[in-house]
């Protein structure tokens, strides 16, 4: 008999169209039928079950609770509160009921996807991981320092709560998954955990196949497409594109009148929306797309100019496979094992980051290396079946060595 595996999601993970649920979704597809028995507990929306298909390709056993519905006022109550505001609106009776009947059955170890997923657990568990996929009070300090009073206080009030509840909550696992070695050492050195173990994103090296730059058509002398893909209703992804609309975007039309910028993600804010038309810019919103991949392959530059968040972004690894020429900040690759310069351009301010967009819309050898370069990197080291098995391979140990057995054994015994 394989081991039984228990997650626990705070998300329902379909659709595929945030970094937490891609992530997540494909560590479990690429694990079923592997070492162990998978049952996946969440909430779900009303009319899940289109997703049935999908759902079945990642676990073995689904069960769910109703998605909460979170009011305007219910995210007022959760700032007055001592959970974090995006903790509090994750609290639910049915869904406790649901973690509590599925640790009934008592499996042999239990997978906590993200800390917030810990106010649906009792206090005492089996052996036990938790997957976080970012350094969470990160995202709300950075948010501090690009935020102006009154705003800025309430940030660093929120801020305050996720490092006090992330700390209890991850001291509180015998295992800590991190997206990446630097998240990693963080959690250990701000939180004092013994160990946390780094396992990198991956991609479907075949789904994003990679284009040439070189077969890209050219850009006009005073044009070039900028392609940037994300979830449109992120807090971070749209501070982003304010500074890329507002900061950068003037500096690279004084030079090239004629760039696009297509902006991919579902729920664009109508307010940027309605800045980028009142500049006169050529900016398309494009709102949610099923494939991403049509988009990114127009790009002469591929932009992620983020400046607030933590954890790694998938975005990254799914352009590099693409081989879309990048440009980010730092914060946008933080993590990932990239060399500015050979893997993309790096550039923190406007000024940089206009003139990075501005050398490969000039420059299609430097597209061309870059392009390549990426593809290289992650079809060798980051392909989802190479990093899932690090992943299962730290959830076997996490069962301890009274109950783990060796992963051919598991394999013989589910053949």
């Amino acid at each position: 008999m394989k081991p039984r595996l228990l997650v626990v999601s705070p998300r329902f993970l379909f659709p595929l169209d945030q970094g937490g649920r891609i992530r997540t979704a494909n560590t479990l597809r690429n694990m079923k039928g592997g070492a162990f028995h998978i049952t996946l507990v969440s909430p779900a929306p009303l009319g899940a079950s289109r997703w049935d298909a999908d759902i079945a390709t990642i676990c073995d056993a689904f069960h769910a609770w109703p998605e909460p519905k979170v009011s305007q006022l219910g995210r007022v109550a959760g700032l007055l509160g001592k959970l974090p505001m995006s903790v509090a609106t994750d609290v639910s009776a049915a869904g406790r009921r649901v973690v509590a009947d599925a640790l009934a059955q008592k499996p042999d170890a239990v997978l906590v996807d993200f800390p917030h997923a810990a106010v649906l657990m009792p206090a005492k568990l089996p052996p036990s991981i938790i997957f976080t996929h970012n350094v969470e009070a990160e995202i709300f300090e950075r948010q501090v320092e690009l935020t102006r009073p009154p705003m800025r206080w309430v940030w660093q009030h929120e801020a305050g709560k996720m490092r006090r509840f992330e700390r209890d909550v991850l001291r509180s696992f015998g295992t800590v998954i991190a997206v990446s070695q630097r998240d990693a050492q963080a959690l250990q050195s701000q939180y004092g955990i013994p160990q946390a173990h780094p396992v990198q994103t991956g991609v479907d090296v075949d789904y994003y196949g990679w284009i040439p730059a070189d077969t890209v058509a050219p850009p006009p002398p005073d044009g070039g497409v900028l392609v940037f893909t994300g979830a449109m209703d992120s807090r971070s992804n749209i501070e982003g594109i304010q500074f890329l609309l507002n900061e950068v975007w003037p500096q690279i039309i004084a030079v090239r009148p004629k760039a696009r910028a297509l902006i991919v993600g579902r729920n664009p804010p109508a307010n940027l929306q309605a800045q980028a038309a009142s500049k006169g810019y050529d900016w398309i919103f494009s709102g949610y797309v099923d494939d991403v991949r049509p988009w990114v392959a127009k790009a002469h530059a591929y932009g992620i100019p983020l400046r607030v968040g933590s954890g790694t972004r998938l975005k990254v690894f799914e352009a590099m496979a693409m081989g879309a020429p990048m440009v980010s900040t730092g914060l946008g690759v933080e993590g990932l094992p990239v060399q500015d310069g050979e893997h993309y351009l790096r550039a923190d301010d406007a000024t940089s980051f206009a003139q990075a967009v501005l050398t490969l819309f000039a420059d299609a050898p430097r597209r061309q290396a870059l392009s390549a370069a990426a593809r290289a990197l992650v079809e060798a080291h980051f392909s989802w079946p190479a990093v899932t098995r690090a992943f299962e391979d730290i959830c076997l140990r996490a069962m301890g060595p009274g109950q783990a057995i060796s992963k051919s054994q598991v394999r013989r015994a589910g053949s």
